[in-house]
């Protein structure tokens, strides 16, 4: 009698925690990779030209392409640490030229705090922003 129960409730154990599993929905997840492009291509409020813009689009993409070339690369943290680092200068070299001083300070501290949740996923590629 005892070993039917136990077998009972192990079986009402195992059939409950099948339908609790199959109430939890399924929800996709968007890839870093765009969703730190999504970040850098939001600048609404600047103010910007068709032109900058599509400039700026399009050095986010070769940007962000960038980061995660070298994030997923084998080179050691050291090297890829630097290398992230010329990838910020580089960047910001671009960014002066295109928007100026003024809308430059703008657009850095937008993307500063869109970034900042993914800043512990992107680990050393934090440093590029």
């Amino acid at each position: 009698m005892k070993k039917l129960l136990i077998l009972a409730a192990f079986v009402f154990g195992a059939f409950f925690s099948q339908e609790v599993k199959a109430q939890i929905p399924s929800i996709p997840k968007i890839d870093l990779p765009t969703q730190v492009l999504g970040a850098l291509n939001t600048f609404e409020g600047l103010g910007l030209s068709s032109d900058q813009e599509s400039k700026l689009k399009a050095n986010n993409q070769s940007f962000t392409d960038d980061i995660f070339k070298v994030l997923n690369s084998s080179a050691t943290d050291a090297v890829k640490k630097n290398q992230f680092l010329d990838l910020k200068n580089t960047r910001q070299n671009f960014l002066m030229g295109l928007l100026g001083q003024q809308l430059l300070g703008k657009y850095n501290t937008n993307i500063s705090n869109l970034i900042k949740p993914f800043k512990k996923q992107l680990g050393l590629a934090a440093l590029a922003f």
